[in-house]
C-alpha cells in the first residue's frame, strides 16, 4: 500500500458533491484512515479505528492490531491500490478499487469492492470486501472498472435501491424472469462483467450459455443494499461453479432503468480462515 491510493482517495474526496459537503459526510473519515494505512501511520490508524475493528475478509484476522501486523507483508510485496469509485450510504462507505502487486491477496492484479462501516463515534469499525482477478480481455471490450463515477439523482437513491432489489429477486432469484425489461434499459446497457457482452442481448446469450452448461448463477439471499444517487451496490449470496459465492453487483441507474453494471464474484472459502465473522455477517444495510 503506497501513495497511489492516497492520491486517488484525495481526488475522490475533492470531487465529492455539494450534498456531501452540506451533510455530515463520512467519506473523509474513511479517506483519512486509508491514507494512514498507505503511509503505515500506525498511531493514526489506532486513533481513527476501534481496537476491536471487525474484519470480514476471511483471510485477514479480526481486530486492529492483527490488521496492523499485516502491513509489512503488503509493503514487502509493493502492494498498491487505486480507488476508482467511492460512495456512502448512512454509516457505510463503499468503494470500487484496483489492487496491484497484490500477490498477498491471491493474484498480481485484483479488482475489489470494499465496504467500511463508521460507528456513531466517527470511528472505523468494520470491513467487508470481495476480490477477483483483473483480466485484460472482456466480452464487451470494457474493463472491469471503467465508466462513469459521478453521483447524480440523490433524491432517487431509495427508488434506485428498490430497483436493484427487484431485478435480483425477479430475474436472478427466478421469481419473474420475464420482467427483466422492466428493470434493464433496452436502449443502452454497458456491461463490465468480463464474460458478458453489452446490452440485453449479451445477458440473454450469457444466460443461455450458462444454462446449457448447467452452471447458471443462483442467487439465494441479498445481505446488503447500499446506494448513493444513481449508484447502488448489492451484496448477495448464492451458488455458482458448485460453490457458495459472494456476489457484489454495482448498478448505475438513469431514468428509472439500470444502464450499467460492474461486479465481483468471489467463492466463499471454507478452509484456512483467519476469522469466524463470515463474509456476510454484521450487515444491517437494506
Amino acid at each position: 500500500m503506497t501513495s497511489t491510493l492516497i492520491a486517488a482517495t484525495a481526488a475522490t474526496l475533492l470531487a465529492t458533491t455539494a450534498f456531501a459537503q452540506e451533510a455530515a459526510s463520512i467519506k473523509p473519515i474513511v479517506g483519512a484512515f486509508l491514507g494512514a494505512v498507505m503511509q503505515g501511520d500506525v498511531e493514526k490508524m489506532r486513533e481513527m479505528a476501534n481496537a476491536d475493528y471487525i474484519q470480514h475478509n476471511p483471510f485477514v484476522p479480526t481486530g486492529l492490531e492483527p490488521f496492523i501486523g499485516l502491513l509489512p507483508v503488503l509493503k514487502e510485496a509493493g502492494t498498491t491500490a487505486e480507488n476508482v469509485r467511492m460512495f456512502e450510504d448512512g454509516n457505510y462507505v463503499f468503494m470500487h478499487n484496483i489492487w496491484r502487486n497484490a500477490a498477498p491477496f491471491g493474484a498480481d492484479e485484483m479488482v475489489a469492492f470494499d465496504i467500511i462501516r463508521v460507528d456513531e463515534n466517527g470511528k472505523v469499525a468494520e470491513h467487508w470486501d470481495a476480490m477477483t482477478v483483473l483480466v485484460s480481455e472482456t466480452a464487451s471490450g470494457r474493463t472491469q472498472t471503467d465508466g462513469p463515477t459521478e453521483v447524480t439523482d440523490l433524491d432517487k437513491t431509495a427508488a434506485n435501491k428498490a430497483l436493484a432489489v427487484a431485478l435480483i429477486e425477479d430475474v436472478l432469484m427466478g421469481k419473474n424472469p420475464a420482467k427483466i425489461t422492466d428493470y434493464i434499459s433496452a436502449d443502452s446497457y454497458a456491461q463490465h462483467n468480463p464474460m458478458i457482452a453489452d446490452g440485453l442481448s449479451g445477458i440473454v446469450a450469457a444466460v443461455e450459455a450458462l444454462t446449457a452448461a448447467n452452471n447458471m448463477f443462483v442467487y439465494k439471499e441479498i445481505h446488503a443494499v447500499l446506494g448513493e444517487g444513481n449508484f447502488v451496490l448489492t451484496v448477495s449470496e448464492g451458488q455458482w461453479n458448485g460453490t457458495t459465492n459472494a456476489f457484489y453487483d454495482l448498478f448505475r441507474m438513469d431514468g428509472g432503468k439500470i444502464v450499467e453494471h460492474w461486479d465481483v464474484i468471489q467463492p466463499v472459502p471454507t478452509a484456512g480462515l483467519a476469522n469466524t465473522n463470515g463474509m456476510f455477517g454484521g450487515f444491517d444495510a437494506k
